[in-house]
């Protein structure tokens, strides 16, 4: 079959797509200690590479992995999880979709090729099994309170108290000891349930994320001077660190992000401005300078 210039390089970059999500597979796959994952991750990495040989058929042409990108989506699938770089690695195939109308006048049979191709993938997508996602729901828990209760701790204090140190100090254990608080109701709320989650690690994840979230919170009270530029700073990052999860939670777990994103930063910001009011008006109230 004679190819134009245009639709030659569209199945070059169709196949080097797949020789890269080939090798990238073939590579976590290697990492997995479960054996049932570790075969489902094969079975996505032969796909890849039978869709390597197919587009092959039509341009006669060996075409190098993309070494940058093997090692970007494996270090991502090794440090947030490898169904979260897997489904990152399948969205970003999927874009592409919009390509396929050029394609399919010059090789009609494209579209079952590749319809076939994502339906089998998203099945064995949907088969793993992940530790971490089995327990998104405490870390969420965990995140969101920090978030909500945390912001606007801070922004009371920082009217209260205007001591960067000392809001810092009084941040700090409130975190601590809201974190252990919330670990043991998770505990407690997970045994209670009939699931397959360990109430343990449940607790144990909803805590970390308590407390991770605290430690950056409170970072910019350490690192600033000025307790009005340290308040900015925190509610960026507080806004940040929600971007950053729902984003993770909206790929792994193909949920949506915009939505979830505006409900958990107009909550926490909310919260937020109505302590800084607190603060105020406790600091008038009772005349209290520190």
């Amino acid at each position: 079959m004679t190819l134009d210039q245009e639709v030659y390089e569209q199945l070059v970059r169709y196949q080097r797509d797949e020789i890269t999500g080939y090798h990238i597979y073939k590579r976590l796959a290697q990492t997995l200690p479960s054996p049932e994952n570790r075969r489902i991750v094969e079975a996505i990495a032969d796909d890849e590479l039978a869709h390597y040989q197919q587009w092959k058929s039509y341009t006669q042409q060996e075409i190098k992995p993309e070494r940058v990108k093997i090692w970007l989506y494996y270090w991502l699938s090794r440090i947030f999880g490898f169904t979260f770089g897997i489904k990152l690695l399948e969205r970003g195939e999927h874009d592409a979709q919009e390509e396929y109308a050029k394609l399919m006048l010059s090789i009609p049979e494209a579209e079952a090729i590749m319809r076939t191709e994502h339906e089998h993938e998203e099945t064995l997508i949907a088969l793993l099994d992940e530790e971490k996602l089995r327990y998104a729901g405490s870390m969420v828990l965990g995140l969101n309170d920090a978030l909500v209760e945390l912001t606007g701790t801070l922004a009371g204090l920082t009217l209260a108290f205007q001591n960067t140190r000392l809001i810092a100090l009084s941040g700090t254990i409130t975190g601590i000891a809201a974190a252990l608080s919330m670990g043991a109701s998770e505990y407690l709320s997970t045994k209670s349930e009939e699931t397959d989650k360990n109430p343990l690690k449940a607790s144990l994840y909803t805590g970390t994320a308590y407390i991770v979230t605290v430690l950056l919170l409170i970072l910019p009270y350490l690192l600033l001077k000025n307790y009005y530029v340290a308040l900015a700073v925190t509610m960026t990052a507080a806004v940040a660190i929600i971007a950053a999860f729902n984003y993770y939670i909206a790929i792994a777990k193909d949920e949506p992000f915009k939505r979830r994103f505006l409900e958990m930063a107009g909550l926490s910001l909310s919260v937020a401005a109505l302590s800084f009011v607190v603060g105020l008006i406790v600091r008038e109230v009772f005349g209290v300078e520190i």
